[in-house]
């Protein structure tokens, strides 16, 4: 059977090195590892993974909160990018990730707590934030290692990374408004996500610095489902008044505006035109192509994992809140049929 020992020999290192290798000590060198690592490999050993954890009392295992409802997650390509980016990093860096969700506040809470109180993982990494969100604050007064990809007004000096979601959004708004349109309309998401708190933010401020109407029949809160971009058009488009355009929170919810509005009989972006969130891959296949914001969703999930990684190695993180910058992909959907011809 072959020992930590006789890897250290055929190394030419200590036996603590090998196992600093096992445990991927920051401070061990690229060279040294590799070097430990491909011997380890020629010798088919593999590190008891269970006797590391209680001698190093470490679990290699990072612990990913799902969002509720769970449907958005398997329905929104969004998160499968975001997941991508967390895997990426804790494959190289050695960790194992569990996937954990709940169906209601409270299941959440006690499956976090129970993570934290058994020490079954070593962090964990929340994919959304909520407004005065429980799970955050649980996290923060039991100081336990976690990163959040979102934000949270109410404890601001967390580990933490996300866009500037007021400034992408009126940065969508300002591009309908530049293509000449005054009646803005917006499909929101959940109010109590800060994603869709900021992002309402921002059309709002693009409007208010313009001098134009805030209509608040204009304005239709749903979730980051299809169906709700669909419902939503049932809405706006019977409305005496309606906008010229949308900015959508999100490209699987302008699936569903653009489903809505093909069914009514109205065209985009002749009738009207939209601008949304997130720039997953088939919103360039769409039906008129989507504009979109690119919200660097691989590099928010990879960001994430990395400050939390070095977190929960006690390695200094340079700044407690990251920002992911975003930029508008200008498509087809908002651009306005007097612009195009000329």
């Amino acid at each position: 059977m072959v020992t930590i020992k006789d890897i250290a020999k055929l190394a030419g290192v200590s036996p603590s090195t090998v196992s600093r290798v096992v445990s991927n000590h920051p401070r061990i060198s690229l060279d040294t590892s590799r070097k430990v690592k491909q011997i380890m490999e020629e010798l088919g050993y593999h590190p008891n993974i269970m006797a590391k954890s209680l001698v190093s009392k470490t679990t290699q295992t990072l612990a990913i909160l799902l969002p509720r409802p769970a449907e958005e997650l398997f329905q929104n390509f969004f998160f499968g990018e975001l997941l991508r980016g967390i895997l990426t990093v804790a494959n190289r860096s050695g960790y194992d990730t569990l996937l954990t969700t709940a169906t209601g506040e409270h299941d959440e809470i006690e499956s976090v707590a129970r993570l934290v109180r058994g020490r079954r993982v070593d962090g964990i990494i929340l994919l959304s934030s909520r407004v005065n969100d429980p799970i955050v604050a649980y996290l923060a007064q039991s100081e336990f290692p976690f990163v959040l990809i979102g934000s949270c007004q109410a404890h601001p000096d967390i580990l933490s990374v996300d866009n500037d979601n007021t400034q992408a959004a009126f940065d969508a708004t300002q591009h309908l408004i530049a293509q000449g349109h005054e009646r803005i309309g917006f499909v929101s998401g959940p109010a109590n996500l800060t994603v869709s708190n900021d992002r309402l933010h921002g059309y709002q401020k693009a409007l208010e610095a313009y001098r134009l109407p805030i209509r608040s029949e204009w304005i239709v809160e749903g979730e980051f489902l299809q169906e709700s971009g669909y419902r939503a058009m049932s809405l706006i488009m019977s409305l005496p008044e309606r906008p010229t355009a949308l900015v959508v929170i999100d490209d699987v919810v302008a699936f569903g505006v653009l489903r809505g509005l093909t069914e009514l009989g109205y065209k985009v972006p002749d009738d009207i035109s939209l601008v949304s969130f997130n720039n997953i891959a088939l919103s360039e296949l769409a039906s008129p192509p989507i504009s979109s914001i690119d919200i660097g969703t691989y590099q928010l999930g990879y960001t994430a994992a990395q400050a939390l990684i070095r977190d929960v190695q006690e390695q200094p993180v340079q700044t407690a809140r990251m920002v992911i910058p975003h930029r508008l992909m200008i498509r087809e959907s908002s651009l306005s049929t007097m612009i195009k011809k000329g």
